[in-house]
């Protein structure tokens, strides 16, 4: 038995390292990063000294828990770039990039957030960078206004981060339409192509026949 003892030992350690995980993961999707520590240690079943011991800081733990929301992110950024019409590649960006954060609130707050770490830096550099390149080659197309710059791109990530629905599936179908209104709005010609369907909002007037 006591051969047993320390592989018992690190699975315990990884199955606590899981449960953080996980709990930090749905929690911080849906209330954002002020969640406190302390909750999503009751959530994960562990006590605050197991999960500072597994993530010494919140900043370590908002970078594992989206880690893959991240790598995500990457993935759309290079199918964008890699599409030979930069504005079909830009407007694919818009589009995948709105409905990844509308799934995950905190995600969104982690990556417009300043904290070192929260999440990865260097990558969320190297999606920037990435998007910035894109634009340029949009606008040299002639598809692009010339008066966009980047800020506008997070000017949008922070407005789609304000999209509250009674559903998950709901934030997401508003989130479409959101991206569909703001590519219009970024065309250099507008061609207004139909949008997405509209969701119902809680907030929102009674939509017309």
């Amino acid at each position: 038995m006591i051969d047993h003892l320390p592989h018992s030992l690190r699975s315990d350690a990884m199955d606590n390292r899981d449960r953080i995980l996980d709990a930090a993961r749905a929690l911080l999707s849906a209330e954002g990063l002020d969640v406190p520590m302390r909750e999503i240690a009751r959530r994960a079943g562990v006590g605050p000294a197991t999960l500072y011991r597994h993530f010494p800081t919140k900043q370590m733990l908002v970078a594992e828990a989206f880690a893959d929301q991240l790598r995500a992110c990457r993935t759309i950024v290079d199918e964008g770039c890699a599409d030979p019409d930069p504005w079909r590649g830009l407007c694919l960006v818009i589009e995948k990039i709105c409905e990844l954060h509308a799934r995950d609130r905190g995600f969104t707050e982690a990556f417009l957030s300043t904290l070192p770490g929260a999440p990865d830096v260097a990558g969320r550099e190297y999606t920037v960078k990435a998007v910035a390149g894109l634009a340029q080659r949009a606008k040299d197309a002639g598809h692009l206004r010339p008066d966009f710059v980047l800020d506008d791109l997070i000017l949008v990530l922070m407005a789609n981060k304000g999209i509250h629905a009674t559903s998950t599936a709901t934030q997401v179908m508003a989130s479409r339409r959101f991206a569909g209104l703001a590519i219009q709005a970024f065309e250099a010609c507008p061609h207004h192509a139909r949008l997405p369907p509209a969701a119902r909002l809680a907030s929102a007037a009674p939509a017309s026949a």
